[in-house]
């Protein structure tokens, strides 16, 4: 596979000289209808294949290949390019994400390893850098840019602007990633807009977050100069920010779906800027239901234009990002082309990677190496404080009746909702109950850079006993625990450091279910079935003990997101996330 992004000397020589008819090319795929994202049109044509790079695109009857294939009655797509992943989410390697989304069509994705990089800082990304150059899948990175991703948590790392422009010169990183911290941007923070400024005199962009921005918020955050945004959850918000210049990254990930409430916009009159992502897909999703196909799939059962749809995962991106070659079928561009039987359906066929075929029927012909990266960056990294008693104590309010604050996540989004509560107490303690759906929720910094402790309260997550404990916490990726008693809780904790990093859940001192993420307390090497069996038993385990609503794991991570509203916990305390602050969890006055 090519070790850089650019084909060589050799390589451009090559597919001249079979364009031209000197030299025979590699394959033939005859007979098949091709999609062209250029002219928005399905066409009747021959695709000749010269080493990684295509030849020729036409009538080609008279074209010489050691190899013919006959696709007649198929579908050509250019290999699909999901535009904005973080891959730890499928909580396996990138080799092991490889394996899951290869076959289904996806040939590229552009990787933010924010969470790897707010665990192990620099060493973090170039470990995934060095791990994915001889997969069989282009994995282009963008420089996070919010490690850590408010003042408001505790990382295991800081990327500092030295450390972006440093990043920013490998050839394989494309961008600066999604600015999370959209109120200092549109503060006008010098220290934010330096990242913006260097990524440009680089000739890279730089990506948005900008959940339910609007007006002249809105407008203040992209005239930093930032070019996407893929946090947008209804009609309107898409219009709005496609409207102002944005490129529009429609997400259809595990938790946050919306491409349903933002279909209208995947239309041919918005041309090159709208694209598709996937941002946090967890395992069972990945395999039941597929990576960024599922979404060219959805567009076209919803009544999409099937050429667009596909634009939209393949061209569309590569235009973004001004990705080399990528995205097309047509003269000179990289030969990864997906055939599909039928093009409503587009299940992948046949998967071309670089002129060769990757995948067939589902199946990987080819097999992935392990990466063999020095990996202790990444590795031994949760560290748990001393624990006991008093570690979780809740404050108790000073006056009958007195309110807290209380964290609800909202069904089927990554948001959340900040309630106000008059707690359960005994022996003047504040407490979980199970029979108001109040769980005590617990954010230990798990780093070995102070161990602190924030806890609150959580409803909603229908759990009546024991404990569940995550050492996937994002964005911090410090361990999120929620639970019904304290001893269960201690003991989730304990066990994920034991494991190094993973989930668990605890019960009446025993673990009843775990899965281990030993890389970065994020991530395994195991095969990708191998650790959704595991993740299933979890979640079995989970509602065993009362917890309501599908992956509630990656709900949990969620709750110590300090980006996006309205209210988280973090190592530092309760977030009020538009106030940018840590507030009490009791509420005086």
């Amino acid at each position: 596979m090519a070790q850089v992004p650019y084909p060589n000397l050799d390589a451009l020589k090559r597919a001249v000289d079979v364009a031209a008819g000197r030299r025979p090319g590699d394959v033939l795929l005859h007979g098949g209808s091709v999609l062209n994202v250029f002219s928005g049109s399905i066409e009747r044509a021959d695709v000749l294949l010269a080493g990684e790079l295509i030849a020729a695109v036409g009538s080609l009857a008279d074209a010489r290949a050691e190899h013919a294939i006959d696709v007649s009655g198929a579908w050509l797509s250019p290999g699909l390019i999901d535009g904005h992943v973080h891959i730890e989410s499928s909580l396996v390697t990138p080799a092991r994400y490889a394996e899951a989304v290869l076959p289904r069509g996806v040939t590229g994705v552009v990787c933010d390893p924010h969470e790897i990089a707010n665990v192990a800082g620099v060493p973090g990304v170039r470990w995934l850098l060095a791990g994915t150059r001889e997969l069989p899948l282009d994995v282009w990175v963008t420089v996070p840019s919010c490690v850590p991703s408010t003042n408001l948590e505790t990382a295991g790392a800081e990327l500092g602007i030295a450390d972006i422009d440093d990043l920013l010169s490998d050839p394989w990183v494309v961008a600066v990633a999604e600015l999370m911290s959209f109120p200092d941007v549109m503060a006008g923070d010098v220290a934010q807009l330096a990242k913006v400024a260097v990524a440009e005199a680089l000739g890279k962009g730089t990506e948005g977050h900008a959940p339910g921005l609007t007006g002249r918020d809105l407008q203040a955050y992209l005239a930093a100069g930032i070019g996407s945004d893929h946090e947008s959850t209804s009609l309107a918000e898409g219009r709005e920010k496609l409207g102002a210049g944005a490129f529009l990254m429609i997400r259809e990930g595990s938790v946050t779906r919306d491409l349903d409430a933002l279909m209208p916009l995947v239309e041919v009159r918005f041309a090159d800027r709208v694209g598709f992502v996937t941002d946090d897909r967890f395992p069972n999703d990945l395999l039941d239901e597929g990576g960024l196909d599922v979404m060219v799939r959805r567009a076209i059962a919803a009544g999409a234009d099937p050429v667009y749809a596909v634009r939209c995962a393949t061209w569309n991106t590569a235009r973004h990002y001004r990705l080399p070659r990528r995205g097309a079928i047509a003269p000179g561009y990289q030969a990864d082309l997906v055939v599909v039987d039928e093009l409503d359906t587009f299940r992948a066929r046949t998967v071309f990677k670089d002129g060769r075929p990757v995948a067939e029927r589902g199946r990987l012909l080819v097999t992935l190496p392990d990466a063999d990266a020095d990996d202790t960056a990444v590795r031994a990294t949760v560290h748990v404080p001393a624990l006991d008693e008093a570690s979780w104590r809740l404050p108790v309010p000073t006056r009958s009746g007195g309110l807290v604050r209380v964290i609800r996540p909202l069904p089927g989004q990554v948001v959340t909702e900040a309630r106000r509560v008059r707690p359960s107490m005994h022996d003047g303690a504040v407490i979980a109950d199970p029979g108001r759906d109040l769980a005590k929720l617990a954010c230990i910094e798990r780093h070995g850079r102070g161990g602190g402790i924030g806890l609150g309260l959580v409803e909603g997550l229908g759990l009546r006993r024991g404990a569940l404990g995550s050492s996937v916490g994002h964005d911090h990726h410090n361990l999120m625990l929620a639970g019904m008693d304290d001893a269960s809780m201690q003991l989730a904790a304990l066990r994920l450091a034991e494991l190094g990093g993973g989930f668990v859940v605890v019960d009446a001192g025993l673990v009843l279910a775990e899965l281990a993420l030993p890389v970065a307390g994020l991530v395994s090497a195991a095969p990708i079935a191998v650790v959704r069996a595991d993740l299933d038993a979890v979640e079995a385990a989970a509602r065993e003990l009362g917890v309501t609503g599908a992956g509630v794991m990656m709900t949990l991570s969620f709750l110590g997101l300090a980006v996006i509203p309205a209210l988280r916990l973090t190592d530092r305390g309760l977030v009020d996330v538009i106030a940018a602050r840590v507030v009490p969890f009791v509420i005086e006055g």
